[in-house]
């Protein structure tokens, strides 16, 4: 970092996200060589989706968080969100359900993006073969399940599982506003592991 106010604004991002703050981030540090602006504007944007939301608990969005950060591999966050959500009161059983839940739909996601790409008649009618037990009966209860199953699918780009998760959520008791602050959070978190 080439400015002390591009360090404290690192500092902070990953001092807020319980982030090893001696490591290396190469693509941070590139990014506080030549746009801070940049930083500011992401270190607000994380805040605002984990910590500000009024339609998302901190415990849910943290939740949210855990499952884009299993999607993408990033095991610092995956260790830091799970830590927070504990700290707000997740269980172990929710955590290794958010875990449970991304592993399912990142399959999911695959398979039926597959079959929407291909459109084809013997694909659509061949009974996937794919044990999706833990969607019965959630720890996390259905309505958060579904939650969880849509950000994840968003973040992987399957329209059909998009619209289907959207719907079942909302079908749950959802509010579009809910909704709208999971899909965002899972944006901005998936930006920030980009520079991570």
């Amino acid at each position: 970092m080439t400015t002390t106010v591009q360090n404290e604004t690192v500092l902070s991002l990953l001092t807020n996200l319980g982030l090893d703050t001696s490591a290396s981030y190469p693509a941070l540090e590139t990014l506080g060589q030549v746009d801070h602006r940049y930083l500011r504007d992401l270190k607000i944007n994380v805040g605002n989706v984990l910590n500000s939301s009024q339609n998302l608990s901190k415990k849910h969005a943290y939740l949210l968080a855990l499952s884009v950060a299993a999607n993408e591999k990033h095991q610092p966050l995956i260790d830091s969100f799970s830590n927070i959500a504990r700290q707000e009161g997740a269980t172990d059983a929710e955590i290794a359900e958010t875990l449970a839940c991304t592993s399912l739909l990142s399959t999911n996601n695959i398979f039926y993006r597959f079959r929407h790409f291909t459109g084809k008649e013997y694909y659509q009618q061949t009974q996937p073969g794919i044990r999706m037990s833990i969607m019965m009966n959630p720890v996390l209860g259905k309505e958060f399940f579904e939650l969880v199953s849509l950000a994840v699918s968003a973040v992987n780009g399957c329209e059909l599982c998009v619209r289907s998760h959207e719907e079942s959520v909302l079908k749950h008791g959802a509010s579009e506003a809910r909704v709208f602050d999971a899909i965002r959070l899972a944006s901005v978190i998936k930006g920030l592991i980009t520079v991570l």
